[in-house]
Order: structure tokens, then sequence, then C-alpha cells
């Protein structure tokens, strides 16, 4: 197991921000994953678990502890089951499933990040979440100390949440596996209305599987949303800002304070989220708060293609990244009465000033 002291983690997260670690491990194999963590435990040794760095805010004084960086790998396709490492390259794992000729996750092409991540965030866009196809993640628990198996079930998924995300200390992923669907070379019914307008065809309609995936492709390269280490607007964490979802009286609230700000005929987006909550727009509410797209002066700057992604210059600091951050939560509520979340981890550091430091 690869081993480094006083180790730059920046070049560790598509932010490219933070500072070093005290130690940095790097685990090709599930059973290192699980030394190193059990050694952390034992020695009560703060432990930072490091996927593919494409949802963490990593402070500037960086981490006092040991990261653990996954690098195990890992791709079985039996049929219409996949079982990934944790340490596989999503977008990767993606083509291949495509290229097979299944269909389940082609919408979450070009998704930066590691398979190990995805049941955490309960990763989704353009219609489709892994919740829907994940069947089980084989995780390490650090309470029993023990490699246990979740089915779906017990994995609590919802909108970008997950019992793993709930329980940050507990569970280190190792494996994920999915049921897929063989649809004779389509893709599952395309459910986001752009993805279907591009492509000509009716919602819940199905189209090539390769074709569905070269599509979602080029929209999330036209949204700064694909890395290119050549252009600023990738060098973020994707969306900052989970969508808003409001309860039937914040709703009603929010719904009054649009229409004093833009007028009585103003519709802002929304769509059900069961029991009774509806969820809104992210990108909507920024926007409409006055942060269009290039906004801010300074080296962290929202993206020139989409104002849901934060981005680095090239030479942002952690600090200006949440400065830029703060303004828009602070701008959004102002605004609509609306707060909005972050959606990556913060590592060292909080969004919100006095609330004290957050660890993954």
């Amino acid at each position: 197991m690869l081993e480094l002291h006083d180790a730059p983690l920046a070049p560790l997260t598509t932010f490219r921000l933070g500072g070093p670690a005290d130690r940095l491990l790097t685990a090709t194999t599930d059973a290192e994953v699980i030394a190193a963590v059990r050694e952390a435990d034992d020695s009560g040794t703060p432990l930072l678990v490091i996927g593919g760095g494409s949802n963490l805010v990593i402070g500037d004084k960086g981490f006092d502890g040991t990261a653990l960086r996954i690098a195990t790998k890992g791709f079985e396709l039996s049929g219409t089951t996949l079982e990934l490492a944790a340490g596989e390259v999503w977008t990767d794992a993606v083509a291949r499933t495509v290229d097979a000729g299944l269909a389940g996750i082609e919408c979450l092409a070009g998704i930066p990040g590691s398979a190990g991540a995805t049941p955490i965030q309960n990763v989704g866009a353009y219609g489709q979440e892994v919740s829907s196809v994940i069947t089980e993640v084989v995780a390490y628990d650090r309470h029993t100390r023990e490699t246990v198996t979740l089915p779906n079930e017990d994995c609590a998924f919802s909108y970008r949440h997950s019992r793993f995300k709930a329980e940050p200390d507990r569970f280190v992923v190792l494996r994920v596996r999915f049921a897929l669907e063989d649809a004779g070379g389509q893709s599952a019914p395309l459910r986001y209305p752009e993805t279907a307008r591009v492509m000509g065809v009716e919602q819940g309609d199905r189209v090539p599987a390769v074709a569905a995936r070269e599509t979602v492709l080029r929209l999330r390269a036209g949204k700064g949303m694909v890395l290119d280490p050549e252009d600023h607007d990738t060098w973020s964490a994707g969306s900052f800002f989970t969508n808003p979802i409001l309860d039937e009286a914040e709703h009603a609230a929010f719904l009054v304070r649009a229409q004093e700000r833009l007028g009585a005929d103003v519709t802002p987006p929304a769509f059900p989220a069961g029991d009774g909550r509806v969820k809104t727009s992210a990108a909507w509410l920024i926007d409409r708060a006055g942060f269009t797209k290039g906004y801010g002066t300074g080296p962290a700057r929202i993206s020139t293609k989409h104002t849901l992604a934060l981005t680095n210059r090239g030479d942002a600091t952690t600090d200006d990244l949440l400065a830029l951050a703060r303004e828009v939560v602070a701008g959004v509520h102002e605004a609509f009465g609306v707060t909005l979340v972050n959606e990556p981890v913060t590592v060292g550091v909080s969004l919100w000033p006095g609330a004290g430091p957050q660890a993954q």
C-alpha cells in the first residue's frame, strides 16, 4: 500500500483545492482498504476516505489525519448483473455497460468520480438515479468491524442522500452491485425532458443506448460538467447546491416572494417530491437572484456554462470558493426565502460560518 506524508490533496479533487494530509494511503484491494480503516480506528486517527474527489471541498489547511484513497479495480458483468469495485472510474464503467448493450445507467455518463461514491450520494442526472438499479452495497462497517452486504431497501435512498451519507463515520463502501436491463441495445425509457427534446422523441420513449449516452455527454460538456483539465469551468464539483425540496407552506411562501420579485405571471419550476412536497430548481433560483453565468471577479466564480457550478479559475483557495458560495446562499435567501444546501462534502471547513469543521 503506497504511503506518503505531508501529501497534497488538491490534485485528488476536481476542484483542485485544499491543503495536504498528514498521511496519504492508496489502497488497491479491499483487504488494504479494511486494514487502513482498522488501523485508523484503533489508533483514534481521523480518517478521510477519498474516491474520485469529485464531491469534496477540503480546507486550505488540509487534513490532520490519514487520508485513504480507494483505488481498487473490478468490473464483473454476468448477464445483466454488474459488480463494480469502489475505485472503478464511474464514467468508464457506464461506457462499458453501454458497449455491452445494457440499459439503466446510460444517462449517468460523464459524471466524474468513483463507483463507490455513487450509492453514498445516490448519484442521479438526466432522469436516472443509481438507487433504481443498485441491488446491494458491500461495505466495511466500522461499528461492528465486519464486512456487510446491504440490500437496496437497507440503504435508505432518497434525493441525493442515503444511509451512507447519513452515517458518514460508519460505512466504507467496497463494492456496488447493479441490476441492469437487456433491452436489445435500447436505452431505458427517457425520463428527462431535455434529453428527449434534443433526441427528437417523447418522454418515455427508448432510443439506442449508445445514442443516449452520447447525447448526455454532449449536454454535460456544454454545461462544463465533463472533466477537461484545460477548461476551468470543469474545475468544480458539478452542481454545488441541491435542488430545494419545499413543503406546502414553504412552497406557497416561495411563490409569493417569486411573484413579488419577478411579476405575477412568473411560474417557478416545480416538480412533485412526494408527501405533498415540491422540488424546485436551484439553478433557477441562483440565476433569478442575480447570480448569472460567469458571476464573480475573483479566482472563484460561477461557471460560464452553468449557474449551479462554482469553479476554481486556476488560483483560487478554498476560502475564495466558500466566500462565493456564502454570497450565493445569502442572495437567494434574501430574494426568495429559500436556503440552498451544498451538495459536496466539506472537510475541515463549513459553508456556514461558526458551525465548526466538518469531515467526511
